[in-house]
């Protein structure tokens, strides 16, 4: 085994796992990769058996409402998985396509044939059970053989249950932490972020409009509006925006930590993005809607004061939170007022500071770190 190339089927079902995905592999030439990604991975040498976006659902409703695609995708990920007979499977976030997939071979003939014959299965991106149900983290124990976190308080939550679990940072720190933000530019850029999901810029969309249009309407001079895309959504925005007497400058994905730098305000939705704008200290508002169901749903469930991750650490509201039904144009344009005023941003962004130093391992990067291990479970098999 130690001159042959390992065999590694990968999948990520979202822009932040693509990219940490094309990480990884960047940190393994000794390995062959087949599976799911988008763009990132792509660039990095893997042909993705189809589009990536066939798996950015997030809701229950919404989930339902792709069940026949999902379905389909899941079985020709097994037959890809049992063709190729890799030595490992990396799952990358999408917790739910990752289980029904190993679900899956664990009871067919051919599965359980690669998995008596050494098939390990490693997820990357612990499911977050501390927001829901810790219980479930039992699930996870039964489906994985190895689990990698971002954060130390996540690894009690699944070694409970006998799952090997390690805590590698979160990827986008290294790259991030330590990164001067322009702070005095000639433009006051609002950046709104309205994710990556095709559902959720649907509902978002109409909210950074109303913010733009009424901003400019209130004599708020001299600001600038500019909105990142990617790939699953870009199109959708190009549209969108041409309806708009206000108009936004669109940048690509990779250019958004530029952007960023310079950003006055940001208003984005929930998502790694927040942590993302955490780490570079920006100023901003989160904001998500889902379906009403969904929410509803939620609100029953869900055992956590926030969502955004840097409020989650400090365990405080550093970031103003507006979801579901608190998620409008008023609640919005309030906060944005608020955070015009020095001191109100001068809070913000200490607090943000102060963060630092829970986003990174000291032992190295966690693309490098996932890929060790890895290699090690195979190379020792």
């Amino acid at each position: 085994m130690q001159n042959k190339k390992i065999k590694v089927f990968i999948i990520a079902g979202e822009v932040s796992g693509d990219v940490l995905g094309a990480r990884i592999m960047r940190e393994m030439d000794d390995a062959a990769f087949v599976g799911i990604g988008g763009e990132n991975m792509i660039g990095a040498g893997l042909k993705s058996l189809f589009p990536m976006s066939d798996l950015s659902v997030m809701g229950v409703i919404e989930v339902a409402a792709h069940a026949r695609t999902l379905t389909r995708r899941i079985n020709q990920t097994v037959d890809a998985i049992v063709e190729m007979r890799p030595d490992i499977v990396l799952t990358i976030d999408s917790p739910g396509f990752a289980r029904s997939v190993i679900k899956k071979l664990r009871k067919m003939p051919a599965g359980r044939a690669l998995i008596a014959d050494g098939l390990k299965f490693h997820h990357v991106v612990a499911p977050q059970v501390w927001a829901w149900r810790a219980g479930r983290a039992k699930k996870y124990a039964q489906t994985f053989d190895k689990l990698y976190a971002f954060f130390d308080f996540e690894v009690p939550y699944f070694t409970k249950y006998g799952l090997d679990t390690v805590a590698v940072g979160h990827p986008i720190a290294d790259g991030l932490l330590g990164r001067k933000r322009k702070s005095h530019t000639d433009e006051k850029i609002i950046t709104l972020i309205p994710g990556s999901r095709m559902s959720e810029v649907k509902r978002l969309f109409p909210i950074f409009r109303d913010v733009a249009h009424q901003l400019v309407a209130d004599g708020y001079v001299g600001y600038k509006f500019v909105i990142p895309t990617v790939e699953t959504t870009d199109a959708y925005i190009r549209q969108q925006i041409k309806h708009w007497d206000v108009k936004p400058e669109l940048v690509t994905a990779d250019m958004r930590y530029d952007v960023y730098e310079k950003t006055y305000i940001a208003i984005a939705a929930s998502g790694t993005v927040s942590a993302e704008l955490a780490m570079l200290h920006v100023p901003a508002i989160i904001i998500y809607k889902m379906n009403p169901i969904t929410t509803w749903l939620v609100r029953q469930v869900i055992r956590v004061n926030w969502v955004s991750l840097v409020n989650i650490l400090l365990n405080r509201g550093v970031y103003p939170e507006f979801l579901g039904p608190a998620a409008t144009t008023e609640n919005v344009l309030d906060d944005v007022q608020q955070l015009t005023i020095p001191s109100v941003r001068d809070k913000m962004t200490d607090a943000l500071a102060s963060a630092d130093d829970l986003w990174r391992r000291p032992d190295g990067a966690p693309a490098a770190l996932i890929a060790k291990s890895v290699r090690a479970a195979v190379r020792g098999k």
